[in-house]
């Protein structure tokens, strides 16, 4: 089978670490390697970074996308739904759309890891939301917060 040239698609997306935007939360940043819509809504592409101690969502999960972590640095912990695993650099956890999962720093120093969520849904704009609370200094009820989650594809579940 041969490759008909007419749908080649010539070139490629490069966009250097300087050019990569960027966003402070209360307990961690994230940079948007590659957003939904640079991906023409194939996947999005995060870097997390959490500094020493916990922090990190309650178990969750979300009905429309898949998510997926690969862990850089330091030591991350993953409910997978059925109890927590802790995972160090080239570890990885794939969740299915309605997978319950959470994360959090399981170490002493700082840790670090790509999200991959499948297809590319628009999370920069939670990341966003959760950036601005952050800097507002607020703090949500819990009502608020459901609401906040519910806008953004995610729906807490009772760790099991």
């Amino acid at each position: 089978m041969s490759f008909d040239h007419d749908d080649l698609i010539r070139g490629a997306t490069f966009r250097p670490l300087s050019e990569v935007p960027q966003l402070q939360l209360s307990s961690a940043s994230v940079r948007f390697t590659a957003t939904g819509a640079e991906t023409a809504g194939e996947f999005g592409l995060f870097r997390y970074d959490m500094p020493a101690g916990p922090g990190g969502p309650s178990p969750h999960v979300h009905r429309t996308f898949s998510e997926s972590f690969y862990v850089l640095d330091g030591v991350v912990d993953f409910y997978d739904g059925t109890g927590w695993v802790s995972a160090a650099a080239g570890d990885f956890l794939y969740v299915a759309r309605n997978g319950a999962h959470a994360f959090r720093n399981g170490g002493d120093g700082p840790a670090s890891m790509l999200i991959l969520f499948a297809p590319g849904e628009p999370r920069e704009r939670y990341f966003k939301e959760l950036a601005e609370i952050a800097a507002s200094g607020r703090t949500l009820s819990p009502d608020e917060w459901t609401e906040v989650w519910a806008r953004n594809d995610q729906f807490a579940v009772e760790e099991s």
